[in-house]
């Protein structure tokens, strides 16, 4: 097994543990509905379809980006796929750096596709590949590989910084990605992952060239956490441990991006407990909402649990739709809140 499998490993074994998360939620519990005890909506009626990059989704709903490299990929990739492709939902696979650097594909070849033929489904390489090694071939070989949909590019700075031989030269990733949006055949989707997208960050992204952003914000996994858990060092060399709770919270990024870049689709992603979460992120001005940690244990059981938690994941959606008497996600979007 390579050095970059091994962590890759880690990695799931680390989050499925839940000793990485932000000690501080994303708090979404601060943004309250004002209930509507009269709401004159039939609950059978509600609709929670929405389109997103151009494809007509069933439910607002992205199974995040996870895993690229271990063994277990496979099957965690195909139970994803084949409850994405039943109920309808959007599905982002983890870096596929292994995929495009070895022979192993970790579940992340045209088998996705055969599972899913008719879902979104968003290849994903790291931004700072672009300035050390990869390039718009790669990029294209990424996409080709899964008939992706579009390419998110995951930005992590900090889990770069604190993971031992991770790469810390980030002069250059912004030309780089304007480059690669002007050559790719997709879009392009920018996304941290724990620690958030500034509104200032967002304008420069979309200056890029980017389609659409998920802002990934503080709430959730922590990845310097989970670089960290993986060191040896006492508490005060632990840079995983000092950066754990590094970043914006999810609502506050919602806020500003939405600000700064009214017209950029949004994914709301860091900390998403459930489908309240995700009416709250929807009307902050998300137009999906992501879950990979949380999804992470049903994806390990395989097809029907994620089934059954993408399910409840919806019920909630509704009863929250219901209780401010919203027919659907647009009116959702105009809820009024305390």
């Amino acid at each position: 097994m390579s050095e970059i499998e091994r962590r890759k490993r880690d990695h799931i074994d680390i989050v499925l543990s839940g000793a990485a998360r932000h000690s501080v939620p994303a708090g979404f519990d601060m943004v309250r509905f004002r209930h509507n005890a009269l709401p004159e909506v039939d609950f059978a009626d509600i609709d929670l379809s929405t389109s997103f990059l151009g494809k007509l989704l069933r439910l607002p709903f992205l199974a995040s980006s996870m895993t690229g490299g271990p063994d277990v990929s496979a099957r965690i990739n195909r139970a994803i796929a084949e409850a994405a492709e039943h109920m309808g939902f959007a599905m982002g696979v983890g870096s596929q750096r292994i995929a495009l650097t070895t022979p192993d594909s970790s579940g992340l070849g045209p088998e996705l596709r055969r599972i899913a033929p008719s879902i979104p489904i968003y290849g994903n390489l790291g931004a700072i590949q672009l300035v050390s090694g990869m390039g718009p071939d790669e990029a294209r070989r990424a996409v080709d590989q899964l008939q992706a949909d579009a390419l998110i590019l995951h930005l992590n700075p900090v889990q770069e910084a604190v993971q031992p031989g991770g790469d810390r030269n980030w002069a250059g990733v912004e030309a780089a990605i304007a480059r690669l949006a002007r050559a790719l055949p997709v879009p392009i989707i920018a996304k941290e992952v724990g620690s958030g997208i500034s509104g200032e960050v967002a304008r420069r992204l979309v200056a890029c060239g980017v389609a659409a952003i998920d802002v990934a914000g503080a709430g959730g996994t922590s990845w310097a956490a989970v670089e960290g858990a993986r060191l040896s060092e006492p508490d005060g060399r632990n840079m995983g441990e000092i950066f754990r709770d590094w970043g914006i919270p999810t609502p506050i990024c919602l806020a500003e991006v939405c600000a700064a870049c009214p017209d950029t689709p949004l994914i709301a992603s860091g900390g998403i407990r459930h489908g309240l979460d995700a009416a709250r992120a929807i009307r902050l001005g998300a137009s999906l909402v992501g879950q990979a940690a949380s999804l992470l244990p049903s994806a390990m059981q395989g097809t029907e649990a994620v089934v059954t938690h993408v399910e409840a994941f919806a019920e909630a959606l509704r009863i929250a739709c219901l209780a401010t008497g919203s027919k659907d996600l647009d009116a959702l979007r105009a809820a009024a809140l305390l």
